[in-house]
């Protein structure tokens, strides 16, 4: 399959490393995370394209990267490289999730780790800090880090008498629950939702639960929930 004057591609190669190749490149920071299915949270954005210092981006509506390195024009970028991507144009926040999904992949090494602390800014080496190889969804390491400096024990996927395994503990009572669309979206697991906060309450805990719309683009309605309640000191042990 011809993409432009000098560039072929296998008839079975995807779309997102065709339309990069068009430009002149590999798929890079977000869109390689996405392409390598790690957890992201943008939606859809222009495709990222990675291309060499001396490069030429073919025109169209493309995020280019300058910093190719190795691998000839169309290699793909190593991971680590495609996360400092995603931390220097996207932020922490992307970074992280992406981060803790490539973690719990087992899909980056310490090596690895360490480099990237070495080629990044002091508010990257924090996220490297805290980021975990159990986080099972992006939703909850994207909580968790933005509940990191209030000053509450936030505890993730602790299993409870009756109720099962909850996303999010906080303190000794308050159960945070993120829900993904495509786990809680049927009528089955809304009912499964409901008898599990239930059995939740006959044991004294109190759920909060959010979905994807809310800790993303909602995150004010979120905190003020969690903190009508953690004022209240709902999260604390019942004496």
């Amino acid at each position: 399959m011809r993409l432009r004057r000098g560039v072929y591609a296998d008839a079975g190669t995807c779309d997102v490393v065709r339309r990069a190749a068009y430009c002149g490149g590999a798929p890079a920071c977000i869109s390689a995370a996405r392409h390598e299915k790690l957890w992201v949270l943008s939606g859809t954005e222009p495709l990222h394209v990675a291309l060499r210092p001396d490069g030429h981006c073919r025109a169209g509506e493309v995020v280019p990267h300058w910093d190719r390195v190795g691998s000839g024009a169309f290699g793909s970028p190593l991971l680590r490289e495609v996360l400092r991507q995603i931390l220097r144009c996207c932020g922490v926040e992307e970074f992280l999730v992406a981060l803790e999904s490539a973690l719990y992949q087992r899909r980056i090494r310490a090596a690895d780790l360490t480099w990237l602390a070495a080629n990044t800014n002091d508010l990257g080496r924090e996220a490297i800090a805290f980021a975990r190889a159990d986080a099972e969804s992006g939703l909850e390491t994207l909580v968790r880090w933005r509940l990191r400096g209030w000053g509450i024990r936030v505890r993730t996927q602790q299993r409870l008498t009756s109720v099962g395994r909850v996303d999010l503990l906080l303190g000794e009572r308050l159960i945070v629950e993120v829900d993904g669309v495509q786990n809680h979206a049927s009528p089955e697991n809304r009912h499964r939702d409901l008898v599990r906060d239930a059995n939740a309450a006959a044991w004294g805990f109190v759920t909060l639960r959010f979905d994807y719309a809310m800790v993303v683009h909602d995150w004010p309605t979120v905190e003020l929930a969690l903190h009508g309640l953690l004022d209240r000191g709902l999260h604390l042990a019942v004496r």
